[in-house]
């Protein structure tokens, strides 16, 4: 990981891949979250690492399916070139309703290479 300290960035201004996926996910458009990530990439979530294209479709379909919730984004980071964290904020019957989650992506190619998803 980057060794430079996050910035605020508007998050109109987090590039496309990020700005896709996190489109998709919010509409539970697996198949458009998906195609934001690269071939190889890796996703953790909840402490579990899912890799592949395959493995992180079946995550998202998981997950969009076992909670009902809504999603909002709160705030956008930028660390260098390639490392960007969206904050979100979410509301659901999960367990504790609410929680605000750090999506820190890092990018390759255009594309999510790797996303970390923790408080």
């Amino acid at each position: 990981m980057s060794e430079h300290k996050p910035s605020a960035i508007d998050p109109a201004a987090l590039p496309d891949a990020v700005t896709r996926y996190l489109d998709a996910h919010r509409a539970h458009d697996t198949v458009s979250a998906v195609a934001a990530f690269t071939g190889d990439a890796s996703v953790v979530d909840e402490g579990r690492t899912y890799e592949g294209a395959d493995v992180i479709e079946k995550w998202l379909n998981r997950s969009a399916s076992e909670y009902t919730y809504t999603i909002r984004l709160t705030g956008a980071q930028q660390t260098d070139g390639t490392h960007f964290i969206a904050t979100q904020h979410l509301e659901g019957d999960f367990p504790g309703g609410v929680v605000d989650l750090h999506y820190r992506f890092t990018l390759r190619d255009g594309r999510i290479e790797r996303l970390v998803i923790e408080p």
